[in-house]
């Protein structure tokens, strides 16, 4: 009979706990204001970091805080090009030789698309010789 004696009564929905004793965090309202001039409030605990941005309930656009706190301003990197990073593994002297051996091997035939490879200019090449 013991399990009977809740049943009724909301048990998901209802807390039977009271609130004597217990003590809430202290709190601040934080004002903020966004582009299209909506103006909301927020409830943060007196020992939060205060974000001078935050995104609008209303219309989602982002809004300033009212206090007058300022985003931090973050250093952008400047964007890594594929010859930065290749500059970072050679050096242009060792790219420019590289460069020179290839484009010898392609002229001589060794190294290329099939189609410019001609066997025939070969064999004259090597029948002159």
């Amino acid at each position: 009979m013991g399990e009977r004696t809740l049943r009724g009564a909301r048990l998901g929905g209802q807390s039977f706990e009271d609130e004597r004793g217990i003590e809430f965090a202290a709190r601040q309202q934080v004002g903020y204001l966004c582009s299209q001039g909506h103006d909301f409030e927020i409830t943060m605990s007196v020992e939060a970091d205060i974000p001078a941005l935050w995104e609008c309930p209303r219309c989602g656009a982002e809004a300033r805080a009212t206090s007058g706190i300022e985003p931090e301003v973050k250093a952008e990197k400047p964007a890594r090009t594929h010859w930065d990073m290749l500059l970072e593994r050679r050096s242009e002297k060792e790219l420019e030789d590289i460069l020179a051996e290839r484009i010898d091997l392609l002229r001589g035939g060794q190294i290329g698309p099939a189609h410019l490879h001609r066997p025939n200019a070969r064999k004259k090449r090597a029948a002159k010789a």
